[in-house]
């Protein structure tokens, strides 16, 4: 049996179905065509990360320290995540001071402004 890992790596983001599922323990199987579940349709770093994310009680701090990254990386490799993901409601993300904060962070990480600068921009 193949692991989910390798599954992911082989379907390389392009859309899949499963044709049969099995439960050993029970001794049964449905055949049919079924959709993954969402979270599965993701490539595999951002299954790790949202995995982390949740493992870390949505601590943004703890995935900070877990991955090496800043506050504002944090949020929006999330963002990033929720829009792949038809059943996260980002309609928020996508209002005008949404995207101008996420806008302001983006540059903040990029180091094109500074932290006054930032502070200055959100208000």
């Amino acid at each position: 049996m193949q692991s989910w890992k390798e599954l992911v790596r082989l379907v390389n983001g392009r859309p899949f179905s499963v044709r049969k599922i099995r439960i050993p323990s029970q001794e049964i199987e449905i055949e049919g065509d079924f959709s993954p579940p969402p979270l599965a349709l993701l490539p595999m770093d951002d299954q790790v990360f949202a995995a982390a994310f949740i493992a870390s009680h949505g601590s943004i701090k703890k995935m900070e320290e877990l991955f090496g990254i800043s506050y504002p990386s944090v949020k929006n490799r999330l963002n990033r995540i929720a829009e792949k993901l038809d059943f996260v409601d980002v309609r928020i993300e996508h209002s005008p001071d949404s995207k101008r904060r996420t806008d302001v962070l983006s540059r903040l990480e990029a180091g094109e402004l500074t932290v006054a600068d930032a502070l200055e921009a959100l208000k």
